[in-house]
């Protein structure tokens, strides 16, 4: 393994990413947890120093473990990986048992795992990759907040603190010490969603202060004795007590179970060599990594791309700019250019920053290596100055931290296309598709509130095979999309449909995923809200693939659709009896020229409805017999040989990110046609080219 200088450790406050270097002689972890009113819980790892770090200076991601190493016995150490993970496994599963409320159970809206002493990743069971960086961050923030020494055995560490955790009020993070004969050898910790916190229903947030209770990090129980007027705090401020009370217990349950996992574990084999395995672990993860770095063509990589707007000024552009250097068996990536953060409710805390460079590295340099662990991350260094709308500062609103991230790993992905284009995927419809809604029940009178989502959307096409359909945006990673049954079930609805939407991917040699559309009815009146991105910004494709098409809200009244819309966000509109509400997600982009792909993938994906008879001609250029959908061959060549010049001009002059057909160009076009540029000169090939846009950066 190439040696290296111990790497600096980076810790969060509400300015900006701080750094300090140290040499951790613990095991690295990542996990969450959680704990609750009746239960003993599992203390947070150790952290580190809060010295400002400069805005021009890289830090790493990762600790250094001097523990372990080469004389480390490899069975053991297969044993205590295998253990770990299972270890993390058993936590998720069984706050997934105990959990009040479908965002837990069944969208599996959370992570679990555990930490060394220190505070560093050792294994998270996986939900959201964003939480890669944002528990082990929180666990850090403890540990400097209470002392290396101010924890004992059944302390329970709770906090919700966006600027620590780095995402929204919503997220609640409860910790735990593991104590082995009077030694703290580690933390379990577990962050979960709760669908009520307090704070407004309905709306665009402008401040923090706005989205609920804010929970400083405080000890729920100290010793394993709940402080009971924390408690009731707590249970005053949120709108379903019953229901949030059983997901604490929940997050409890799951705590308690890592606690007992790991201490079997140390019980069975020892803890010097438990945690000198996961230090040999680590070490194994960091030397994959390198070497991994190491094939990628030394370089700086640099893309943009764009966010539809802040919900606050509509249809201003939100530019997302990120750069990447490779230096042998390093690489950085650079934030220092995405958007200073923005009035509406879009931002995200640094942790979030981090993670949203890590989810990119490890998916080109470890995306199946497991448990996932801060040894994965010490060769990658991140550049995050305050203030940006990944690094946001208080009191900027953060409700819906997770859609800008999305699009900034997608253009990080987009930026190392120059260099590793078998290695990353074209752009996907990167968001949610979540509409939450609430109400009063018709057959009770009591108050609910609720989800439907994540859609799942169109991912991007590869170099070697199409993009995925209907399939959950990179943020929530193992998350899921509620059962319509259980849906109906619950809430005054009727699903009409769930169904893929045709021409949605983007063409290319390799077609992008396709998108979902769901149509819901109402049986009784309710509230609908949506802060839906990139229905603006499409999923862009790469080498001359084209772009898919983007998310989309609508509302359904009296039987007529209003599709005049400026984004795909809707705020606080009420949705009467028989009206309906239409969500959509977009496609994944296209890889490669759509007049490489075999005519014969072509007319497969007309015959399967994933592809127009309008679109194969065209997009693709492949002529069929609208009857037999047999390929007119001849007819092909031709309408071919027509479009090749069109289709080089646009994807040369595609500078800027690609963007949906505006209201009045649509109007121009024949009936029907996308809100995709096509290829035939005698219709948007008149353009020459898509007209770009002038980003114009949003003020904090």
């Amino acid at each position: 393994m190439p040696g290296h200088a111990p790497s600096s450790v980076t810790g969060i406050t509400s300015t900006g990413i701080t750094s300090t270097g140290i040499a951790s002689t613990g095991t690295a972890s990542a996990g969450i947890s959680g704990v609750g009113p009746s239960s003993l819980g599992v203390p947070v790892a150790a952290g580190v120093g809060d010295t400002r770090t400069d805005a021009a200076t890289p830090v790493s991601s990762g600790v250094r473990m001097s523990a372990g190493g080469p004389g480390a016995d490899p069975v053991l150490v297969e044993i205590v990986r295998n253990g770990v993970i299972a270890v993390t496994e058993e936590m998720k599963v069984n706050l997934m048992r105990t959990a009040y409320n479908m965002i837990i159970y069944e969208a599996l809206d959370f992570t679990v795992g555990l930490f060394t002493k220190d505070g560093d990743t050792v294994s998270i069971g996986l939900g959201l990759p964003m939480f890669i960086r944002g528990m082990a961050e929180t666990v850090k923030a403890k540990i400097r907040h209470f002392g290396a020494d101010g924890f004992q055995p059944g302390d329970i560490l709770l906090t919700n603190d966006a600027y620590i955790t780095g995402s929204h009020l919503n997220h609640l993070t409860f910790t735990a010490p593991i104590f082995y004969a009077g030694r703290l050898v580690g933390f379990s910790c577990c962050m979960a969603h709760w669908p009520d916190i307090g704070g407004t229903l309905g709306g665009v947030t402008t401040d923090i202060y706005s989205e609920g209770l804010q929970l400083p990090i405080l000890k729920y129980a100290r010793a394993g004795v709940v402080n009971q007027e924390i408690h009731e705090i707590i249970r005053m401020n949120v709108r379903l007590p019953e229901r949030a009370m059983g997901d604490l217990r929940a997050q409890v349950t799951a705590i308690r179970t890592g606690e007992r996992g790991f201490l079997e574990l140390i019980g069975r084999y020892g803890a010097d060599a438990v945690l000198g395995s996961i230090a040999t672990i680590m070490e194994h993860a960091e030397a994959a990594a390198r070497a991994r770095t190491s094939a990628i063509p030394d370089g700086i990589y640099e893309a943009e791309s764009f966010m539809d707007d802040d919900a606050v000024d509509i249809a201003r552009r939100v530019p997302i700019r990120v750069r990447v250097v490779v230096s042998g068996d390093e690489m950085t990536v650079d934030l220092s250019d995405v958007a200073k953060q923005v009035r509406g409710f879009y931002n995200s805390g640094p942790t979030t920053g981090l993670a949203c460079a890590q989810v990119a590295f490890k998916c080109v340099t470890s995306p199946t290596d497991y448990p996932v662990n801060d040894g994965s991350f010490r060769n990658l260094k991140v550049v995050l100055p305050p203030g940006r709308i990944v690094s946001a500062t208080r009191p900027a609103p953060m409700r819906w931290w997770m859609t800008f991230p999305m699009t900034v790993v997608d253009t990080i992905f987009k930026a190392l296309s120059k260099a590793i284009p078998g290695q990353v995927v074209a752009g996907h419809h990167a968001d949610l598709c979540v509409a939450t809604i609430d109400g009063y029940h018709p057959d009770t009178g009591g108050l609910f509130i609720s989800g439907l989502g994540p859609l799942g959307g169109g991912w991007g096409a590869k170099r070697s095979e199409d993009g995925v359909s209907a399939t959950v945006c990179i943020n929530d990673g193992d998350t899921h999309n509620s059962p319509n049954e259980q849906f109906e079930a619950k809430y005054p609805v009727v699903v009409e449909s769930l169904s893929l939407i045709a021409d949605s991917g983007g063409p290319g040699r390799h077609r992008g995923g396709l998108g979902v559309e769901t149509v819901v009815r109402a049986l009784s009146d309710f509230n609908v809200n949506t802060s839906i991105e990139r229905a603006v910004c499409l999923p862009w494709g790469l080498e001359g693939g084209l772009e898919g098409t983007g998310n989309e809200m609508l509302l359904r009244r009296d039987g007529i659709v209003d599709d005049d819309v400026p984004n795909a966000k809707v705020f606080r509109a009420t949705v009467r009896t028989g009206d309906a509400f239409i969500m959509r997600s977009g496609g994944g982009g296209g890889f490669g020229s759509p007049l490489e792909r075999p005519p014969a993938e072509v007319a497969h994906d007309v015959r399967q409805g994933y592809v127009s008879l309008a679109a194969a001609r065209d997009y693709y250029g492949v002529a069929l017999d609208p009857e037999t959908l047999s390929i007119d061959e001849p007819a092909t060549a031709g309408l071919r040989r027509q479009l090749v010049a069109s289709h080089r001009m646009r994807v040369a002059m595609q500078r800027d990110a690609p963007r949906r057909l505006e209201r009045r160009e649509l109007a121009s076009l024949p009936p029907g046609h996308l809100a995709v540029r096509c290829l035939l000169p005698s219709c948007c090939g008149r353009w020459h080219a898509p007209r770009g846009f002038s980003a114009v950066e949003a003020q904090s």
